[in-house]
């Protein structure tokens, strides 16, 4: 089969679960809840692992429920100095670079922390455009409307001509009942029902998929 467009999640997918980049994410996200919320510091951590599991993201909930601006949001939880978390892995960079088809980010975050993490690990200019959570609507994975905004983004390609690489399998579930081939990276390897394959790291992914490289599609 050949495919015509695959689309990477970010965290913890193009760079090593490990990093504590997401840790360090979160510890944001809770402190933006105390801070800036004045919720108590005992509720916060169950109260965003409510909204994490209820709406797909701690902003969606905070959205709904505390109408927080997006924009301060977004700024305030992934201000990080990237560099002390994740840095290049110089298998990837040619690896993606020789995909011949569309490849995008797809991603709950917004567009400037992709952009800063593709520029952290040396990809900055291996994807044909970041699919983040404004160019959606606020919708997020695991929406079913995020996946259809993410498809008509990517130029309407039919579901079974695509690829999905994440790190969640709740992400990947309603990517594979729409049809499209779905990947997940998980350290353990271990599989799961919303993946046609795991692998341990991206890096792993000529292994399971080497068809990839020889299917249609233009090269960016």
């Amino acid at each position: 089969m050949s495919y015509d467009v695959i689309f990477f999640d970010l965290d913890d997918t193009l760079y090593p679960s490990h990093s504590g980049l997401w840790e360090a994410i979160r510890a944001r996200m809770n402190q933006y809840m105390r801070e800036r919320l004045g919720l108590p510091a005992e509720q916060v951590p169950e109260l965003r692992r409510h909204y994490f599991t209820t709406y797909g993201t701690t902003l969606r909930g905070l959205q709904i429920h505390y109408q927080v601006d997006a924009d301060e949001y977004l700024a305030y939880v992934h201000d990080l100095p990237l560099h002390e978390f994740i840095r290049p892995d110089p298998r990837l960079r040619p690896m993606i670079a020789s995909l011949p088809q569309q490849r995008w980010i797809f991603t709950n975050a917004d567009a400037n922390h992709a952009r800063r993490v593709l520029q952290a690990l040396d990809l900055q200019d291996c994807f044909h455009g970041v699919i983040d959570v404004r160019a959606i609507q606020f919708a997020c994975k695991p929406e079913p409307q995020a996946y259809a905004r993410a498809l008509v983004l990517a130029g309407n390609p039919p579901p079974g001509r695509c690829v999905m690489i994440d790190d969640s399998p709740a992400n990947l579930a309603p990517a594979r009942q729409l049809g499209v081939i779905t990947v997940l990276v998980r350290p353990d390897g271990q599989p799961e029902p919303a993946a046609w394959f795991t692998i341990a790291e991206l890096s792993d992914l000529p292994g399971i998929l080497p068809g990839l490289w020889n299917g249609s599609g233009s090269a960016l």
